[in-house]
């Protein structure tokens, strides 16, 4: 916390950051998630790291940017260390989802369970095409080249299509 900030300030601009960020940390951890009670775990310790790091995020990349960041690392590694969730399954549980009128909880039930085949790497690299980044972008995030950013996302996009059809 920079000498300017207190601790009130800090708890404001935090709580404003999960609230214009809520859908990108869901998607992030929706993707992670083999239920609702894993969903809420991943959850929670998103938001712990995010509190965390707050005070060294410095604007060097977009806030956004950033948010991904923990929340892929944080699921990542809260996955590695609990053993009982090696077998990713379905969504089907997760109920979490603000705002749906039930189609699009459907769908998107749909994709994360076809998604949810992917590796972790994978994963991450198609919830940020989907939204909208930039290959820079999902190159900034990931740590992989610009060109195997590319090549990763088509053999997904191949890979998801073949599954789609199973």
């Amino acid at each position: 916390m920079n000498s300017m900030e207190n601790k009130s300030e800090k708890e404001e601009r935090f709580v404003l950051i999960v609230e214009n960020n809520r859908q990108l940390i869901y998607k992030v951890c929706y993707m992670y998630a083999s239920d609702d009670e894993h969903f809420k775990d991943l959850y929670q310790e998103v938001l712990i790291n995010l509190w965390r790091g707050i005070d060294r995020f410095r604007g060097e990349a977009q806030l956004s940017t950033w948010i991904y960041r923990t929340s892929i690392n944080t699921c990542v590694t809260y996955y590695r260390k609990n053993h009982k969730y090696d077998e990713m399954e379905s969504i089907e549980n997760v109920s979490v989802m603000d705002n749906d009128d039930g189609t699009r909880l459907q769908q998107l039930k749909e994709l994360y369970r076809l998604i949810n085949r992917l590796d972790r790497l994978e994963k991450a690299i198609i919830l940020l095409w989907l939204d909208e980044k930039s290959y820079d972008e999902i190159s900034e995030i990931t740590g992989l080249s610009r060109n195997n950013v590319a090549s990763r996302l088509r053999r997904i996009k191949i890979k998801l299509q073949q599954f789609s059809e199973e």
